[in-house]
């Protein structure tokens, strides 16, 4: 017997009145909200520029990239009156245009690609500023997130040096390749080769020496495999070839290193040129719950962590998880006014750390995070996997969600938790409060007693507690 399938028709034939069940919002009719816009479509050689018609002879223009037409273009825009540039963020070709137009007193709204797609048909690039500026007139554009130039400035710094540690890692598998194949199985003994106890051998290698009871000498005293399986790691086969190989991948990760410190340096030049948002003598830095000896990792040598909390206030090296390496790269992407965004859920969802709720004829289609390349949800997910072993409340947090949605979806989950504390900490210039440990199991607990009592009400029982 085949079943009927549900509509919304009745057998008469009839609409059945079906009350909706979700928000309805007022929709206006379209009107022209910025008189005085423009469009531009950028490219690497030309720049396409449409104004309101019977501003000028010709209401779309093409400028050449170079700085003298950046500036005609600009001139030419003043000269047709607008007030407000809508441009489409094509790689990195936007920048030089957006700083001219900026310094000259436009409103420039840099836009996703995604949202001015047009519609189906020829595609010119006329046609594409002409879109983006009659989109632009109507109001339907909406600006990406740019923060102030000093946080772009050092931005720019944290991410070249981010791509430096990514080059030297690169020559640090090339070692490790060069290692393989002469059969010195270093990796077996040594967790790090570029420890003291690595670099020492390696650099020895280089020069010449190959007798493995003089290399293994080099083993530091904190190191847990003994001399003698050091010793045996180093008896291989020391072919030139591989040998040269070794040293050129040395040689560039000794370049690349001296790169980052002077990157480092740079860096802590420029954070003495900020002014600071907080008195470091009224208001001194916390003490740090991690204490170490000397910097660890890639960390650099000079007291980052001080100058990220005069830089936003609050010291966010405090919160589980969180090194100076992670707060400096979410300061360098967000900024620290957080009026940019309405409400930590818009924060949130900037970041991409919420579900992206796809609803349709009252089911939710899909729930997955929306993709993108957010740097300060990727230092967010970096911080999050190290609360995995953490005996805090976020470490309980983090495997009680690991037991129900898996590791993937629990990285996110604490990552998202990061984020809102975060945004708290910096609008409301609060320190940070570590809740005691088991927190967020006691309010898991607290609304699994509460769904039970309702439940428990609708089928008419009374929940009571089992006495100890």
């Amino acid at each position: 017997m085949k079943r009927r399938r549900r509509t919304g028709i009745s057998r008469k034939g009839r609409f059945k009145e079906q009350p909706a069940t979700q928000e309805v919002q007022e929709v206006d009719a379209f009107g022209q909200i910025n008189y005085n816009a423009a469009g531009l479509d950028i490219g690497d050689a030309e720049i396409y520029a449409a104004v309101p018609e019977g501003r000028d002879n010709d209401c779309v223009r093409v400028f050449k990239t170079f700085t003298e037409d950046l500036h005609l273009l600009a001139d030419w825009l003043q000269h047709c009156c607008v007030t407000t540039v809508a441009m489409e963020s094509t790689g990195i070709y936007w920048l030089p245009i957006y700083e001219i137009l900026e310094a000259r007193g436009f409103e420039v709204y840099l836009v996703n690609a995604r949202h001015i797609k047009n519609v189906s048909g020829k595609k010119t690039d006329i046609e594409d500023c002409q879109w983006i500026q009659q989109l632009h007139t109507y109001g339907l554009l909406s600006t990406s997130f740019r923060p102030p130039e000093e946080i772009c400035a050092l931005r720019s710094l944290v991410r070249h040096r981010a791509n430096l540690i990514t080059m030297c890692s690169t020559q640090v598998q090339h070692m490790q390749k060069a290692l393989q194949l002469m059969n010195l199985k270093l990796t077996n003994v040594i967790s790090d080769i570029t420890g003291l106890t690595g670099m020492r051998i390696i650099r020895d290698i280089v020069r010449g020496q190959r007798d493995a009871h003089q290399l293994a000498a080099h083993r530091d005293e904190r190191c847990a495999k003994s001399e003698k399986e050091i010793r045996k790691s180093l008896e291989g086969n020391y072919k030139p070839e591989h040998v040269f190989a070794l040293k050129q991948a040395l040689q560039a990760y000794d370049f690349y290193q001296q790169q980052i410190s002077d990157c480092d340096v740079e860096i802590e030049k420029f954070y003495q040129t900020i002014e600071p948002q907080i008195d470091i003598k009224a208001h001194p830095l916390p003490e740090s719950q991690r204490k170490r000896r000397r910097p660890k990792g890639n960390e650099p040598c000079f007291n980052l962590r001080q100058h990220l909390y005069q830089l936003s206030g609050v010291d966010l090296t405090q919160i589980e998880g969180v090194n100076v390496l992670n707060a400096q790269a979410i300061l360098s992407e967000i900024g620290t006014d957080m009026s940019k965004w309405p409400s930590v859920k818009h924060f949130t969802s900037w970041l991409g750390l919420c579900p992206n709720n796809q609803i349709t004829g009252g089911k939710v289609m899909q729930r997955q995070t929306q993709k993108n390349n957010n740097r300060a949800a990727r230092a967010l997910r970096l911080a999050a996997q190290g609360i995995s072993t953490s005996k805090g409340a976020l470490g309980g947090y983090y495997r009680r969600q690991r037991a129900r949605l898996g590791p993937a979806q629990a990285i996110t989950a604490i990552a998202h938790k990061l984020a809102r504390i975060i945004y708290a900490m910096l609008r409301n210039r609060t320190p940070y409060c570590e809740p005691p440990s088991g927190y967020y199991e006691e309010q898991a607990r607290q609304r699994a007693v509460k769904n039970l009592e309702r439940k428990a009400k609708q089928l008419g029982f009374h929940l009571i507690a089992q006495t100890a």
